[in-house]
Formats: structure tokens, C-alpha cells, sequence
């Protein structure tokens, strides 16, 4: 009966302690996914601020090689203003390739913040036990 009894014990107690040991790691693996979270959270941020400069840079020059092409066609220049509707076609490629890259850059930083909230929450839950 005693034997009977302490193996009972035994049984339960590494059945809570293996619980609870899952309930610790789960909470520091949810703890290590915040943290990559913020990661990649700054460094969207910072491509979202580089993309920015860049796509305003491009819009500049798309401007100069607009002011370029209306002087050249207006002086009867149509050598340069070939080459400068070339630079305004390229010009217009990579604003709408920059825009792209910002909009993915921004989507990317949205989802990292909805699984920060998302691991945050499971950090909570983990804690009260549910």
C-alpha cells in the first residue's frame, strides 16, 4: 500500500513539475519572440526611412529631368530630349519600385506589431495559467 502510494506521489509530482518546467519555457520562448519581434520591428522602421529618402530623391530628379525635357523640346533640341525621356522613363521604374519596397517594408512592420501584441498576450495567459 505505501509502495502503491508513493508511486502515486511520484507520478504527480513529476507530472506538475514537467507542467510547470512547459509553462516556464514556453513563457521565455514567448519572452525570446517579443525581443525578435522589436528586432525586426527596428529594422523595418529603418528600411521604411531609407526607402523614403530614396523614393524622394528619385522624385527629385524625375522633376529636374521633367524641367530638362520641357526646355529641350521647347528649344528644338530632340537629341537630349530623347535621352531625357529615357532618364524620366527609368526615373518612373524606380519611384514605382521604391513604392513597392515601402509598402512591404510597412506591411512587414505592421504584422511584426500584431505578433508582438499576439506573443504579449500568450506571456499574459501563460502567467494566469489559462
Amino acid at each position: 500500500m505505501r509502495r502503491t502510494f508513493m508511486c502515486v506521489l511520484a507520478m504527480a509530482a513529476l507530472g506538475l513539475g514537467s507542467a510547470v518546467y512547459a509553462q516556464n519555457s514556453d513563457i521565455s520562448n514567448d519572452r525570446k519572440d517579443v525581443r525578435q519581434d522589436k528586432r525586426d520591428l527596428r529594422q523595418d522602421r529603418k528600411d521604411i526611412r531609407s526607402d523614403q529618402k530614396d523614393l524622394n530623391h528619385d522624385v527629385a530628379d524625375r522633376n529636374r529631368d521633367r524641367r530638362d525635357l520641357r526646355q529641350d523640346v521647347k528649344n528644338g533640341d530632340t537629341k537630349d530630349a530623347r535621352q531625357d525621356r529615357r532618364d524620366l522613363h527609368a526615373d518612373n521604374r524606380d519611384i514605382r519600385n521604391d513604392r513597392k519596397d515601402l509598402h512591404n517594408d510597412r506591411k512587414d512592420a505592421r504584422k511584426d506589431r500584431k505578433d508582438i501584441r499576439a506573443d504579449r498576450r500568450d506571456i499574459r495567459r501563460d502567467k494566469r495559467g489559462k
